[in-house]
């Protein structure tokens, strides 16, 4: 088929190369543009970019789609049988989305309509839910809201993160995207019910309050690995909590006290957990023995 793809992290580089490596025409690559980024603020290509000049495709990265009456009709002119887009980060105007054959094809990482928006990945986790997904839908002007054609669940463990689970959902995107295009199998609505959002994140996102129960201070610090991250604050200083684990001894001590030397710490409603890998600003992360003897945290400390 003739297509285009549209999609900028790395969750839509394996989709990318499978539709390449099955033999598919792809017409052209949409990504964001090179951002400055890294030390000098140089300006840096994103993932899709970078794997679509590997495969010798052209690319095209428009600041903005709506609006822009010249970036559609070149769209249109590609004369494509489809698009399928993976997380693009731009909005796809009306006339681009009626423009395919086969319209617009979103690869979503979630069993919609759970997790519409930006951040379903985080989202499942941070829910707590024991099972999330890809959609593959057809889009139309909603948020997420367009019919879908495929859908396949995968398992969400009590020690999942997010990084691992970005993998394995942009491989299942990748094999899910191949059958759509060509089995075409019919289009179902998405229930009315059951509808959740999963907003863009910040770096906010990632503060711990220590007042909420240990179990979900833990799927924040596994939900938001590797971005935004979690932090807390020691002092001056800040620390990144890269791992931690909930315990299930219980204490009386208040919300955010170190409770020894082994990386307890107290949380809401009575419980605690420990941390297991942490980081300070500028320095390499550490194992929580290895920080521990480098690093004044004692207990009776209070983390805020």
């Amino acid at each position: 088929m003739r297509l285009a793809f549209m999609g900028s992290p790395d969750f839509a580089v394996p989709a990318l190369e499978a539709l390449h490596a099955a033999g598919h025409e792809i017409a052209a690559v949409y990504c964001q543009p090179p951002k400055p980024a890294h030390r000098g603020r140089r300006e840096t290509k994103c993932s899709v970019h970078r794997a679509a000049e590997a495969l010798a495709l052209p690319v095209r990265t428009p600041a903005r789609l709506r609006g822009n009456a010249a970036e559609c009709a070149a769209f249109a002119a590609l004369a494509l049988d489809a698009a399928v887009v993976a997380a693009y980060g731009l909005i796809l105007p009306a006339p681009m989305l009626a423009a395919p054959r086969r319209g617009c094809l979103n690869i979503h990482a979630s069993l919609l309509p759970r997790w519409r928006g930006a951040a379903p990945i985080q989202a499942a986790i941070l829910a707590g839910d024991d099972r999330t997904g890809v959609t593959i839908m057809r889009m139309d002007e909603g948020l997420d809201t367009g019919p879908m054609l495929l859908a396949e669940a995968v398992p969400i463990g009590p020690e999942t993160t997010a990084a691992a689970l970005h993998d394995t959902l942009a491989e299942l995107g990748a094999r899910l995207i191949l059958r759509a295009l060509e089995e075409d199998p019919p289009e179902v609505p998405q229930p009315t019910e059951g509808v959740t959002y999963a907003p863009k994140l910040t770096r906010e996102d990632g503060r711990i309050d220590w007042t909420r129960p240990a179990a979900a201070i833990d799927r924040q610090v596994r939900a938001l690995n590797p971005w935004p991250g979690t932090f807390c604050r020691h002092g001056d200083e800040t620390l990144k909590i890269l791992e931690a684990a909930p315990l299930a001894e219980r204490t009386g001590s208040p919300p955010g006290t170190v409770l020894d030397r082994e990386g307890r710490v107290a949380c809401g409603a009575g419980t605690a957990l420990r941390l297991l890998r942490l980081q300070r600003a500028g320095r390499a992360a550490q194992e929580i023995g290895a920080f521990l003897r480098g690093y004044p945290l004692v207990p009776g400390d209070r983390l805020g």
